[in-house]
């Protein structure tokens, strides 16, 4: 489970351009579940989500990612679980385009202690969970940009992560690869991986399980409603 409790962040804190990226957030997120988090552009989704990863530190608050708590964890102890635990899928891909498609997803696996036929291993699955297995000798700079996003989502599994955090990863898809990188993101909850989801589609979000809303930074009330970003 993710539990986050009053949670600010501040950039460029103390200082005369400060501003919140979240305010006093709180909210839970069961294992197994698939949550959008919809809201205008500077609301603090990307923030949050960069929390979640252990990305980024914040001022207040507690995060909690599977029982422990992440502001209490020594850099070390929060790179194994950036390595193990929570993986993030970007939307700009952040690959190597030189590489292979099996360069990029084996790349979290480096220092590892797996063997060379284990790490083969772990990449042949993910790439098969990803739908691109064909795809393994593939040099990434040859491939669509659904392609790419395929190829980030299963780097982004390779060490069968927990919890999977997506910011806007069909952003710069047309509308049908859009949707055919959402059934990946589907059919990988089905399996049982906690999923958020940072999106401006509506579309899209309606079709994950709930959607959290922020505003300001702030979570917004079921009740109320957030304008949808042209």
């Amino acid at each position: 489970m993710i539990a986050i409790d009053h949670v600010t962040k501040t950039y460029h804190h103390g200082k005369k351009n400060a501003f919140q990226g979240l305010k006093d957030f709180s909210e839970k997120v069961e294992d197994g579940e698939f949550v959008a988090v919809v809201g205008e552009s500077g609301a603090g989704k990307s923030t949050l989500l960069h929390l979640l990863a252990c990305i980024d530190s914040f001022e207040e608050g507690e995060i909690t990612i599977d029982g422990k708590n992440i502001k209490k964890m020594r850099e070390k102890s929060l790179a194994k679980m950036r390595n193990q635990t929570t993986a993030i899928v970007l939307q700009n891909f952040a690959l190597i385009e030189e590489e292979s498609v099996f360069e990029n997803v084996v790349l979290p696996l480096r220092f590892s202690r797996n063997t060379r036929s284990e790490k083969r291993e772990k990449v042949r699955a993910a790439l098969k969970r990803a739908g691109i297995e064909e795809l393994r000798e593939k040099p990434v700079n040859e491939l669509s940009g659904g392609q790419r996003q395929r190829v980030s989502i299963a780097r982004a599994l390779v060490n069968s992560p927990q919890y999977l955090f997506a910011d806007e990863p069909t952003g710069a898809l047309d509308s049908k690869t859009a949707g055919e990188i959402m059934e990946v993101f589907q059919e990988l909850n089905r399996q049982g991986l906690t999923i958020l989801l940072v999106t401006h589609n509506m579309e899209l979000a309606q079709k994950c399980g709930r959607i959290i809303r922020i505003r300001d930074g702030k979570k917004v009330d079921e009740n109320e409603t957030v304008e949808k970003e042209a």
